[in-house]
């Protein structure tokens, strides 16, 4: 056995999902190891939300299950999640967590999740890829439905 550790290959796939927006929320996601073919999967909601809240909040949970470095492959139909992930948080960063708005510094939007997003990125190499929602990708359609399901149980609805 070497002493060459690879990075596990793993697939992420997100989605949530919100009545109102606010409103009460769901999150969702399936980790999946292509390699072993081992699969993760978990949902949850919150009473008063945002869909991008739930965005964000199924990418954290889905991260949160990975005990050691991986090369991870997310796929969301959530461009908000993708373009901040690969876009906007360095700048975020740099501007001790505000970004522009007319021409002045403003906090961002959902520091708390971005921060622990960022802190769990920092031990992975995430490639972002992003499909339709709703088009019929099955990942993608099955974290919609259990995210729904979640906010639903959540009201007594399920």
């Amino acid at each position: 056995m070497s002493g060459d550790k690879k990075q596990a290959e793993v697939v992420l796939f997100t989605d949530g999902a919100c009545s109102g927006n606010p409103g009460p929320g769901g999150w969702a996601f399936i980790l999946r190891h292509p390699g072993t073919g081992r699969e993760v999967q978990d949902s949850g909601a919150e009473a008063e939300t945002t869909n991008n809240r739930m965005e964000l909040t199924a990418v954290v949970h889905g991260l949160r299950q990975l005990k050691r470095p991986a090369v991870v492959e997310l796929v969301t139909d959530s461009v908000y999640v993708g373009t901040g992930l690969a876009e906007w948080l360095p700048r975020w960063k740099q501007q001790g967590w505000r970004r522009k708005e007319k021409g002045r510094l403003v906090p961002i939007k959902n520091e708390d999740l971005w921060r622990e997003l960022d802190r769990l990125a920092t031990a992975h190499t995430i490639r972002f890829s992003h499909v339709a929602g709703h088009s019929g990708h099955p990942e993608n359609e099955a974290c919609d439905r259990m995210a729904v399901a979640a906010y639903k149980r959540l009201q007594g609805r399920a």
